[in-house]
């Protein structure tokens, strides 16, 4: 059974990193790519909202004894598969692991215009996503 205080302890994290991602969206696109504190600050929230959202849908397919995803963009598959997230999101979110993935590994080559389109445009998935998951507990 999923231990409802660990997946309400992200859910919390979560708020702190949307709240963040938001903040930075204040900024046009120039000043995100050339001042290195809010590029950095929101490529970080952003691997950490994708990462509890991840850690969060991982832990309701074990709970529920869904298929075992094979990697990170399996995840938000199965719990649209499983109807716990609707077809319409998941279509928002399909890019989100790998995304993360560029985040964590090949942050050398990541295109700081993309990563703040990316919030733009996705930080209100990764918001609904966790109400969805906070209306589980």
């Amino acid at each position: 059974m999923v231990n409802k205080r660990i997946i309400a302890a992200r859910l919390e994290r979560l708020q702190e990193y949307l709240t963040n991602l938001e903040a930075v969206q204040q900024f046009d696109c120039k000043r995100f790519v050339d001042d290195p504190f809010v590029h950095g600050t929101a490529e970080r929230n952003l691997h950490l909202a994708i990462e509890c959202l991840l850690d969060i849908g991982n832990h309701i397919i074990a709970d529920r004894n869904y298929s075992k995803p094979e990697s990170y963009a399996d995840i938000f598959k199965i719990l649209s598969d499983e109807q716990v997230i609707s077809q319409d999101l998941y279509n928002n979110l399909e890019g989100m692991a790998a995304f993360r993935n560029i985040l964590v590994h090949d942050y050398m080559r990541l295109n700081r215009k993309r990563v703040y389109e990316m919030i733009k445009l996705n930080t209100c998935y990764l918001k609904e996503l966790g109400v969805v998951f906070a209306a589980l507990l």
